[in-house]
Formats: C-alpha cells, structure tokens, sequence
C-alpha cells in the first residue's frame, strides 16, 4: 500500500494512511471503525494503562469501541459517552466546547445527565484514539470538572506530534505529523 505509515502498537502492526487535512498538515490517519481485531488488542493494552479508573470516559465517535472494551475489560457495568451533538434525551446534561485538529469548526460536547451522573465523585479514565493538539481533551476535561468527578488517568492508543512529549497523558505508540 503506497502513502502509508507503519506502526507498532504493543506488538500490533498498522498501516495508516496519509491524509491532508488542509493547511499543508498531512496526518497518518488511525481508524478504529470496523477493525475489530485491532480493537481488541488496543482496548487490553490501554485498560493496563488505567487500571484503578472508577469509570471510562470517552468522545464519540472514534473512541466509542475503544471505550467500551476498556471498560469491559476493567470489569464496569458502564462507561460515558461525551456526544458531538445534542440529543433529545439529554435535556438535563453539561456541555463544553472544544477545538480538535481533525474538526474544521469548533465544536460542542455533551453529557447526558445519566453519564453525568457516573462521573460524579469517581475516579475518571479519559480514553481515547489518539490524543494530538489536546483540544477534545481539554472538553473531556471541563465534563469531568463540571460533573464533580477526579480525572484520575487520561490514556490514547497514540500521541500524535508534540502531545507525545505530554507528561500529563499515557499512550500505547506514537505518531507524527506529516
């Protein structure tokens, strides 16, 4: 496969492509849709990396399946979605908005009041793909803050550019920017 980047998570090798996301920044592209195989493998490494979490927070859409591996492998009955948008049964949730490299606009996430609640006084492992600017982040973190839970561990499958030189966070492998 031609204009692809190769890399080693924990013993699991992947082929990304590379995609130009605009303004001459061209990204190895991780895709955890459909694989799930690579899944699998990724969601027990990371749930290594944030044992002792209370519960599993995560944004859609990408880190939904990654979420919810960690969290069954970590033995919770539950783990909590931030949504892109919000939904008629999330009336009562908090919002807080963000700006991610790979989202043109800047963007609002929201908890229903249900996952809200879960956070609430918990210990909370935010987990995602891949973190890179930190922009979702800084909104997962505002949820956590807002819903009175302690961010007790923040975990990606890979850092991308500069977030790999991050002390806050933990990842599997690293990526760079292209």
């Amino acid at each position: 496969m031609a204009n692809v980047y190769k890399v080693d998570i924990c013993g699991y090798n992947a082929e990304l492509p590379i995609i130009d996301i605009g303004n001459g920044i061209n990204i190895a592209f991780f895709n955890l849709h459909g694989a799930q195989e690579m899944t699998e493998h990724c969601a027990k490494h990371v749930a290594k990396l944030v044992e002792g979490a209370d519960v599993v927070l995560t944004a859609e859409s990408k880190g939904l399946q990654l979420a919810h591996c960690v969290a069954r492998n970590l033995g919770h009955k539950y783990y909590a979605v931030a949504r892109k948008s919000l939904k008629l049964y999330m009336k009562d949730g908090i919002s807080a908005t963000v700006k991610s490299i790979t989202t043109k606009n800047v963007q609002t996430l929201y908890l229903s009041q249900h996952d809200t609640d879960l956070l609430r006084g918990k210990k909370v492992a935010i987990v995602d793909d891949v973190i890179s600017t930190g922009g979702s982040l800084l909104g997962l973190e505002e949820l956590v803050k807002i819903a009175g839970g302690e961010i007790y561990c923040k975990a990606f499958v890979l850092a991308e550019g500069d977030a790999a030189n991050r002390e806050d966070v933990k990842f599997l492998a690293t990526i760079p920017l292209l």
